[in-house]
């Protein structure tokens, strides 16, 4: 059974290594989708950001700061999480599909980014840091 489906989602730790998680790809969603499910808490995040997100941090060159912060919380500029929510990203602006729940995109995409081979993640308890790979 393939990885990344509803069925069979990619099990993840964020990048401390303090909370897991699961996600997956719901290609039948309007806009398609990555489902991320932390607990009991369900975010969902454009499918794109997979592909989009790898692109930038390859044009970065270099490591980049997360800088998840909740969706209330300012991002911190140049960081994974700013870059997550810029309006000039490719889809416009939020990756976060779940108003109330579109920020942590610092957080919960680097991991899975790493899963699938496109990045390496710093795991330190803070702080941490993600580059293309």
């Amino acid at each position: 059974m393939a990885e990344g489906t509803k069925e069979n989602p990619w099990q993840l730790k964020t990048p401390p290594g303090s909370s897991e998680y699961t996600m997956y790809r719901d290609e039948l969603a309007n806009p398609p989708a990555l489902v991320c499910q932390v607990g009991s808490t369900t975010l969902k995040y454009h499918l794109s950001a997979i592909d989009d997100l790898h692109a930038w941090l390859v044009a970065q060159g270099d490591w980049v700061a997360l800088g998840a912060a909740d969706e209330k919380k300012p991002a911190t500029d140049g960081t994974v999480e700013a870059w997550g929510r810029s309006p000039k990203n490719p889809v416009g602006g939020w990756y976060g599909l779940r108003n109330g729940y579109r920020g942590r995109f610092g957080m919960y995409l680097p991991p899975l980014l790493e899963k699938l081979g496109l990045a390496e993640v710093t795991h330190d308890a803070r702080n941490n840091q993600m580059r293309a790979m």
